[in-house]
């Protein structure tokens, strides 16, 4: 079923991409621009995105910081003097690993900033012209860890699963008005990110992958992009339990890496 109007021909498309300059987001600007659509770059670190448009001629960088309202709005008056957007992605994001037993307010509202209150802060700034225009594609850049709780995952999953929610919200309000809404759940990914987590993260893929993954969503019209499929089978799975199993299945997990752990500190 297609949800949105398909991607079928990048060329001549203009695609708006904050928090490219590493990961998932450098990676699906890499291949946007392979694909011959135009390319904005948006992130905080000008430097990489300096790089990124070296390599790929025709992108334009444009730095801001997603948690600076003010930055944003400036940013997209700069990617709009060019023409209409076609399609923004947001893919900046801030991950680390956080438990109850050592709760930090500041990591806490640092994951909501960047990666939820980012979020409303683009919207803010390119939202009425794509209603103006009744056109344009918003895709935002979830997590499978936005199905349910999960370990580790007190201060980004909260984050995320408001994103899932945010994007169904979106779809439901813009569906009559022409513009297309997604929602990219990718599982483990390897990116600056990841290489926080200290436990095996099944069905790791690269970020290119991803990228292939993403594209070939919009060219099919999804609403939810995920990947990889069986791994996000899996946690869909974990998605409908009743509480009573999930938390049984969810314990297991936690005691399992937790005598992994004491395994490798014996043996190191």
């Amino acid at each position: 079923m297609s949800f949105n109007p398909p991607f079928t021909d990048w060329r001549g498309k203009s695609v708006w991409l904050v928090g490219a300059s590493s990961g998932i987001g450098e990676a699906t600007a890499a291949a946007l621009h392979a694909a011959g659509a135009r390319v904005f770059v948006s992130a905080r670190n000008a430097d990489a995105l300096a790089r990124f448009v070296d390599a790929h001629p025709g992108a334009v960088a444009v730095p801001l910081d997603a948690s600076d309202p003010d930055a944003v709005k400036a940013a997209a008056e700069t990617v709009q003097q060019a023409g209409p957007v076609d399609l923004l992605m947001y893919c900046a994001g801030y991950y680390k690993p956080v438990r109850a037993d050592d709760f930090d307010l500041s990591e806490m509202l640092k994951h909501q900033q960047v990666n939820y209150l980012g979020v409303l802060y683009v919207l803010d700034a390119i939202l009425p012209h794509f209603l103006q225009r009744q056109a344009g594609h918003i895709s935002i850049v979830s997590s499978v860890a936005g199905y349910r709780g999960l370990p580790k995952s007190l201060a980004y999953g909260p984050t995320k699963a408001a994103l899932i929610n945010l994007a169904e919200a979106l779809y439901i309000d813009l569906k009559a008005s022409g513009i297309g809404v997604s929602v990219i759940n990718p599982g483990f990914v390897k990116t600056p990110a990841t290489a926080n987590n200290d436990f095996p993260m099944p069905g790791l893929m690269t970020t290119d992958q991803a990228a292939t993954e993403i594209l070939a969503g919009w060219r099919k019209g999804a609403f939810e992009i995920d990947f990889p499929k069986r791994f996000t089978l899996w946690m869909k799975t974990l998605r409908i339990l009743p509480y009573a199993a999930y938390f049984a299945v969810t314990s297991r997990l936690v005691k399992s890496a937790a005598d992994d752990a004491n395994h490798t500190s014996r043996n190191p």
